[in-house]
């Protein structure tokens, strides 16, 4: 117990299992008011992020237990969560995943089989059977690049055998970044119709806004992937355009490692949400 001055005690605060510090991720903010109200109607806690924290934020800040949104973006949810089963002060807490696509909640399923899965309706009590029987060996899996590596950079970009791949504004070295690949694919610097992938490589801010209307409706019939250079210090790294991206109805669900130059998210048009 630690002490304040000469002799005065500071209490230690011990949650209850009907009361406890919880760390809610959901990336978008708008959405993740009913589930802030669920928890916060049943006492806990809570510390809302939109935005994943730095690995140093997530050691030193640990609640008692993680609740994830699977509705949107779930290989984000899927991936910090790899990542706190895989960090030594976190892989003990109770990690709870709500909503989700049943197919895409089934792939979560199969990396972490022992996290909570539930629907908002029972949320109240799925948290609290969680946190009152926490993971005694939790499952520790792969991280990205682990799973990844064995792959090459073409399988990562998602091109298969006879796969056509427009190149937007490639650099002079890109076939090096993309490496071998697959029989009968293609690369097509002139056109983007009828291509399965679309490589965008962007080298600038202002380049980057001003073609995000047209690489919308490309992200309409193609797996799009914006790539930019690792080490540029003006502003154009991942976070900026995912939220850049998001604004156009883009939505990213994949990162990639090209090269030690460049980096890759794919996006895909922003499906219509019934009320």
């Amino acid at each position: 117990m630690s002490r304040l001055g000469r002799g005065a005690a500071q209490p230690v605060l011990n949650y209850s299992k009907e009361m406890a510090r919880i760390r809610l991720f959901h990336w978008k903010a708008e959405e993740a008011k009913p589930l802030l109200t669920v928890l916060q109607a049943a006492g806990h806690s809570v510390d809302y992020q939109q935005q994943t924290l730095s690995t140093r934020e997530l050691r030193e800040h640990v609640p008692q237990a993680y609740v994830i949104d699977l509705t949107r973006t779930p290989s984000h949810g899927r991936e910090l969560a790899v990542y706190l089963r895989g960090a030594k002060a976190t892989r003990h807490v109770p990690i709870v995943f709500v909503g989700g696509e049943l197919e895409k909640v089934e792939y979560v399923r199969r990396v972490i089989p022992d996290a909570t899965y539930t629907p908002i309706a029972r949320l109240k009590t799925a948290l609290k059977s969680a946190i009152a029987n926490p993971p005694a060996n939790p499952v520790k899996p792969a991280q990205m690049m682990e799973r990844w590596s064995h792959r090459s950079t073409a399988q990562k970009l998602g091109i298969a055998k006879a796969c056509r791949v427009a190149v937007i504004d490639p650099p002079h070295d890109y076939q090096h970044a993309i490496g071998a690949l697959p029989e009968g694919a293609t690369l097509d610097e002139e056109s983007a119709d009828d291509c399965a992938v679309a490589l965008w490589f962007v080298h600038g801010v202002p380049e980057f806004h001003a073609a995000l209307p047209r690489m919308r409706k490309l992200a309409s019939r193609s797996r799009l992937w914006i790539l930019w250079r690792k080490k540029k210090a003006d502003g154009l790294d991942g976070n900026f355009i995912r939220k850049c991206a998001n604004e156009f109805g883009l939505v990213d669900y994949k990162i990639c490692s090209l090269s030690d130059t460049w980096s890759g998210m794919v996006f895909a048009v922003k499906k219509a949400r019934s009320s």
